[in-house]
């Protein structure tokens, strides 16, 4: 036995554990024998006769699968309370799926367990319980993408890029995003501190916040002036599209000559939702593609001409917490010449998942391809820069939104030239 197991003993007590670890390797080992004969009972010649077809389903090597056995077993047999609180096969099961695929180290390639699945699928529908954020994984960190507009998280004050280190008084050291999502979830009206490291603070800084059920509406708009539009996107989901639409159209209806679209603090959602708010904007071409390793990822997403509404002059905005889809809209509207980008470099959340449904009600997504943007620029893990670089953040006052007013005053520097020209 390890001397360093037994913490704070004394020599004495580790030499007794040194005299006693013989006999427990005896028992052991003859254990280990006798299961061996017994599997050999069964036929050396029927096994290597079967061993070729057990080599078709299984997901690993005999070898393999007898290191995990071996672990099971001695578990089972040693662990000091494996008798009066036996693991659940489903959950070993589920244990090993899930180290398995963290074992590519892609924050994006995860598994999900039955009841996790159901929780996400209630999110896409646009309403759960919780703080209100998009949280994602980054070099070995949790951090925070975007709070969402109106939730607990944005009224208390957290930012894109906080890092969430404890969540109550357990440290988040090791946690997974979806281990940290499951922690802030809970009870409408329950509370749940957690500690942040914000760049620029010394010390951590602490929020308690309130939970809530949190009903997303994704689209507000309004006009800033006599002619210019104001429309803004907390998140690409359902009915997302449609809503976007029908902002646009009712503010050109009251009189708007050009339009910002805030992406801010806008963390994603559907890949055909934002195609069809793009869509709005561009007159057909090209607005993603896809590259993978299969063919069937390589794909290429194409503006749809019905949709097409107007060419106004546009500006987006852009910062740190616009990932994912925000990050295709703004790619694809830069490149085509369609719009100014204004604010700071983008999250950075470029590549495609897709959800594997396993036979229990679970899940594995998997990271199947990388975006590039129309002019062939890669997203993922690098960002997009903005056109215009503003620093500052959105606030709720538009007058003390310095990167909106520096939207607004190229939008009319471009509907001045245009002016002239005519």
């Amino acid at each position: 036995m390890d001397r360093n197991i037994v913490s704070g003993a004394s020599n004495e007590t580790c030499e007794t554990c040194e005299k006693s670890r013989f006999p427990v390797r005896k028992r052991f080992w003859r254990a280990l024998i006798g299961l061996i004969f017994a599997l050999a009972g069964f036929g050396f010649s029927g096994y290597a006769a079967e061993l070729s077809d057990f080599e078709r389903i299984s997901p690993f090597s005999a070898k393999s699968l007898w290191l995990l056995r071996q672990a099971r077993s001695i578990i089972e047999t040693y662990q000091v309370d494996a008798e009066s609180k036996p693991a659940k096969e489903d959950d070993l099961v589920q244990g090993a799926i899930k180290g398995m695929v963290e074992s590519w180290k892609d924050p994006y390639t995860r598994y999900v367990s039955p009841a996790q699945l159901k929780e996400e699928e209630i999110e896409m529908e646009g309403q759960y319980g919780g703080l209100g954020m998009y949280i994602g994984d980054r070099d070995g960190k949790i951090l925070v993408i975007s709070p969402i507009e109106d939730t607990p998280a944005d009224r208390a004050g957290l930012k894109p890029m906080d890092q969430i280190v404890k969540v109550g008084d357990e440290t988040a050291l090791g946690w997974d995003s979806s281990e940290v999502v499951k922690r802030l979830r809970g009870k409408p009206n329950t509370s749940v501190t957690i500690w942040i490291r914000r760049e620029g603070e010394e010390e951590l800084m602490k929020f308690d916040l309130t939970r809530e059920i949190i009903k997303i509406k994704s689209v507000r708009y309004e006009l800033l002036s006599d002619d210019i539009g104001y429309l803004r996107l907390t998140q690409f989901k359902q009915n997302t599209d449609s809503e976007a639409e029908d902002a646009v159209l009712d503010m050109i209806k009251k009189g708007a000559k050009s339009l910002i679209l805030d992406l801010r603090n806008n963390g994603g959602g559907l890949l055909n939702v934002c195609v069809n708010v793009s869509s709005l904007f561009l007159d057909g071409g090209l607005i993603v593609g896809t590259k993978g390793r299969s063919e069937h990822t390589n794909e290429e997403y194409f503006a749809d001409t019905n949709l097409y509404l107007t060419d106004m002059p546009m500006a987006v905005l852009i910062n740190e917490g616009s990932a994912s889809a925000s990050e295709i809209v703004s790619g694809a509207l830069s490149d085509r010449k369609r719009a100014v980008i204004v604010g700071k470099k983008s999250f950075g959340k470029g590549s495609v998942q897709t959800l594997f449904r396993l036979t229990d009600g679970s899940g594995v997504y998997v990271t199947i391809a990388r975006y590039h943007t129309p002019s062939g620029k890669i997203i993922d893990h690098i960002g997009l820069p903005p056109d215009i670089e503003v620093e500052g953040q959105m606030e709720r006052e538009h007058v003390k939104d310095a990167q909106l007013q520096r939207a607004v005053s190229e939008l009319k520097k471009q509907m001045t030239r245009t002016a002239r020209a005519r």
